[in-house]
């Protein structure tokens, strides 16, 4: 048996190596902040190409790519009202490769599921918002609604006739709909599809009556002639829409929802990375180019921190379980 002075030596020794090893890991993990991105990085987006959550995916990944000069790249991931793309950013490397393109739905998915394969508030990091935008009312443009006046009373007069587009089932065009349908006191037929994109597509055809959307995704089209814009959220009009009413110039003034887009990491991914790329978007969103860029699409930038997002998120969970229960949605 050793004497008692060497097992108190080798213990000692231990605990030295430990201390010393703990002294280390904060530079081990701000060496890796420092490298990072060494490999490409993916940001995930829950829809189809052309709607607003890929649009701003996009617009922050090239930014991104210049700063940094690497690599980051955009991987639609579609269905399930986000759940295979959410699960698999769930399921990847928490080591800065992957991040998911969160929006508004990700806060309503709670009070439409009274069970989810993975928990928003602890499976996932919320790392950043990227913008907020007003939302805008699109009918086809041969419609024969000139005005939002002339949609709610054709839609109570005829209730259940006319239906809505969303970007799918639980989404936040679904829900920003279900509010319209409240606060108008009309029924609706609610048409799902695999992201916003798909549902202007149709709307621009005449296949389907509305839309609720995103600013970003409703002016070029409106622009374009292709549809008719009757309302959009906010206090005051688009610079890129002025002949458009806001919601309470057209007779709406309870009706105020905005649309937000952020990142989000899984559980995991080391703290000084998840704080770089905040403060990456931060420095690319607050660009000249890019905030004239987001102005003409309706859109800006909060800058929030980590644990500001955090909390954001939260109160718009909140929001939306208030909205779920005026308007009777009930988990499923």
């Amino acid at each position: 048996m050793r004497p008692p002075f060497f097992r108190g030596a080798a213990l000692c020794r231990i605990l030295f190596a430990t201390l010393i090893g703990a002294s280390y890991a904060p530079s081990r993990a701000a060496d890796a902040a420092a490298a990072w991105p060494d490999k490409p990085v993916r940001l995930v987006v829950p829809y189809s190409p052309g709607g607003t959550t890929d649009y701003a995916a996009r617009q922050v990944a090239q930014k991104l790519s210049e700063t940094t000069g690497k690599t980051f790249i955009v991987d639609n991931k579609t269905g399930a009202s986000g759940t295979i793309a959410t699960q698999e950013v769930v399921r990847s490397a928490p080591d800065g490769s992957t991040f998911l393109v969160t929006d508004t739905t990700y806060a309503m998915l709670p009070l439409l599921f009274s069970k989810l394969p993975w928990d928003y508030r602890n499976d996932l990091v919320h790392v950043s918002e990227i913008i907020e935008t007003p939302l805008v009312l699109l009918v086809p443009e041969k419609s024969p609604f000139k005005t939002m006046g002339d949609l709610i009373a054709h839609a109570r007069a005829n209730p259940g006739k006319l239906n809505f587009g969303s970007g799918g089932q639980a989404s936040s065009t679904h829900l920003a709909a279900e509010m319209f349908k409240s606060d108008a006191g009309v029924t609706l037929t609610h048409i799902p599809y695999r992201g916003a994109g798909a549902a202007l597509a149709d709307v621009m055809a005449g296949q389907i009556d509305m839309l609720i959307t995103a600013a970003p995704t409703a002016i070029p089209p409106v622009q374009g002639a292709r549809v008719r814009a009757l309302a959009v959220t906010g206090d005051v009009r688009l610079q890129t829409l002025p002949d458009v009413p806001t919601f309470a110039q057209a007779g709406l003034a309870s009706y105020q929802v905005v649309n937000w887009f952020g990142l989000a990491a899984p559980k995991g991914t080391p703290a000084p990375i998840v704080d770089r790329m905040n403060r990456l978007v931060a420095q690319v969103m607050q660009e000249p180019g890019m905030r004239e860029t987001m102005a003409r699409q309706g859109a800006q930038y909060r800058p929030m921190s980590v644990a500001q997002f955090g909390d954001y998120v939260r109160q718009q969970e909140s929001l939306w379980a208030d909205v779920g229960k005026r308007v009777g949605i009930k988990p499923e």
